[in-house]
């Protein structure tokens, strides 16, 4: 039982320990906050990768409302409820048919 106790005391045992408990609650960088910041990085990454998609969303809209004189007819007719002088525009919105 003696010679359990006696490791304790052992100068290098006590030192690893020290850093071990520093290391995991007491430092600035602790294994808690490198684990919100790893899975705050995750979080960023899938916003990146969803933003990149959008721009190239909207790159290929652009590009082919440059060059489609179709497509830029069709733009403005849904998002600015553009039409022709001899036309009526109904709007119709989605909630109406829902119960």
């Amino acid at each position: 039982m003696k010679k359990f106790f006696s490791i304790f005391y052992n100068k290098y045992v006590l030192a690893i320990a020290f850093f071990v408990v520093w290391m995991l609650f007491i430092d600035q960088r602790d294994v808690f906050y490198v684990w919100q910041q790893k899975h705050q990085l995750q979080a960023l990454q899938l916003k990146k990768q969803y933003y990149e998609a959008q721009i190239k969303q909207v790159q290929s809209d652009l590009d082919n409302l440059q060059h489609n004189p179709a497509a830029i007819e069709k733009f403005a007719r849904e998002k600015y409820l553009m039409k022709k002088p001899n036309e009526d525009v109904f709007i119709v919105q989605g909630d109406v048919f829902h119960n």
